[in-house]
């Protein structure tokens, strides 16, 4: 497996340090890589900015910190505005069009889904529009195999819950693996 990493943020109650505490996990456990994952927040927890550096390899890991990322995934405009630079070349860039309007010009493959919306709608619950996110961003790379996220969802959600996360996740897959094609989810979701 190749090097890759990747930086998620956001503002605080967006799920994000969960999502790539979730990543980190079903990567290390589940696949037998190696992966860091690290975390900073904003001055106020919920609400304020959110940042979560994840690697993920095959080989050590010598430096937990990521200054140019293969994915970075904002999902807020006030993140898109200071991050969308620091994309690696020809890396891939996701946001949700809910809250961020694309400006700026970067090398990298920028990929806007309706994460948010689709989560409401299909599920009418926003608590996992993060593992929608992860789904997506499954569907566009396999960085590990949805099945690993499901193992460690389980271990982190109630079990009243986990079937409401498979789906968010799935719904997530659904969008990244469509990102293209433009065919929206069918109908049952």
């Amino acid at each position: 497996m190749k090097h890759t990493s990747l930086v998620l943020t956001g503002s605080g109650g967006q799920g994000v340090i969960t999502a790539a505490i979730i990543l980190a996990e079903a990567a290390v456990i589940h696949e037998g890589m190696n992966a860091t994952q690290t975390q900073s927040y904003g001055a106020a927890a919920r609400g304020g900015s959110t940042r979560a550096d994840i690697i993920i390899s095959g080989s050590p890991i010598f430096f937990p910190g990521v200054s140019q990322p293969n994915i970075l995934v904002c999902l807020t405009q006030e993140a898109y505005t200071e991050f969308s630079s620091i994309i690696r070349p020809g890396g891939i860039l996701l946001t949700d069009s809910r809250f961020v309007t694309l400006a700026k010009k970067v090398d990298a493959n920028q990929i806007q889904l309706p994460l948010y919306d689709t989560v409401m709608e299909k599920i009418g619950k926003p608590i996992v529009f993060n593992i929608c996110l992860l789904g997506a961003l499954l569907g566009i790379n396999a960085i590990v195999r949805p099945e690993s996220v499901m193992e460690v969802i389980k271990t982190r959600v109630p079990a009243d819950f986990v079937a409401m996360n498979n789906r968010a996740l799935d719904i997530g897959l659904v969008l990244g693996a469509n990102r293209e094609t433009g065919r929206s989810l069918p109908a049952d979701g």
